[in-house]
Parts: C-alpha cells; structure tokens; sequence
C-alpha cells in the first residue's frame, strides 16, 4: 500500500506548484499590465484592416457541433491510447474480458454518436 502512495508523491507536490505558479502569473499580470483604456483598443481587429460594418456575427451552429465532434474524439485517443499500451498485461489477469467489453461499450457508444451526426449532416459542409 505504501507504493501507491509513493507513486502519487509527485503528483501531490506538483499540484500546489502549479496552482502557486498560475496565480502568481495572474497577479503579476493584473499589477504589471497597462491599465488604460483607448478607443483603439477596443476596435475589433480583423486580421490588420479595419473593420467594416457591424462588430457582431452570427456563426452556424454546425461548426460548434463539429468542434464538439472533434473534441470528444480527441478525448477518445487519450482514453484509447493507455487502455492499448496496458491491455496485453491485462488481458491475463480474471477481468481481462471485463476490460475487453468495456472499451468495446465505449468505442461502440462513441460509434453511435458518429453515425447519429452523420445522419444529421453536420459533416455535410455544403448545405445551407
């Protein structure tokens, strides 16, 4: 039991470094940063020319389903990608088909989700 607790040492003492470190950064940043406001700092910038016309536009909601798509299959690679580097070990062991059956309920609910937003189109670019 104690190697357990010896092997999450590290990740104990990173946690309030890291914490210290990202609120040390946003203190300096709040006390080092110019405060002034300018009517040019708040102009929206369009890659070097001005703007024209209103601020405001309206994105389509497929492209936010798109990046939601993209995230959670990217969040499948790094669930996908320890499970395969450890399986073989695994496998041996009395719930290894336990471990099988799980990730096969896992790709297989991420498939349903694919097809389902294939069927809706979201991957249709051309539509209106």
């Amino acid at each position: 039991m104690s190697d357990l607790f010896e092997n999450y040492g590290a990740v104990l003492v990173a946690i309030p470094v890291g914490i210290m470190l990202v609120l040390t950064a946003l203190l300096a940043t709040k006390l080092l940063a110019p405060q002034r406001r300018t009517a040019l700092k708040g102009q929206v910038y369009e890659c070097g020319m001005l703007p024209i016309g209103r601020n405001w536009a309206q994105v389509h909601v497929r492209y936010y389903t798109y990046a939601l798509l993209f995230l959670v299959f990217d969040v499948e690679v790094v669930f996908l990608f320890p499970w395969a580097v450890s399986f073989l070990g695994l496998i041996d062991a009395d719930f290894g088909k336990v471990i099988l059956w799980q990730m096969v309920l896992f790709i297989g609910t991420l498939l349903i989700a694919l097809a389902y937003a294939w069927r809706k189109g979201v991957f249709d670019w051309q539509r209106n």
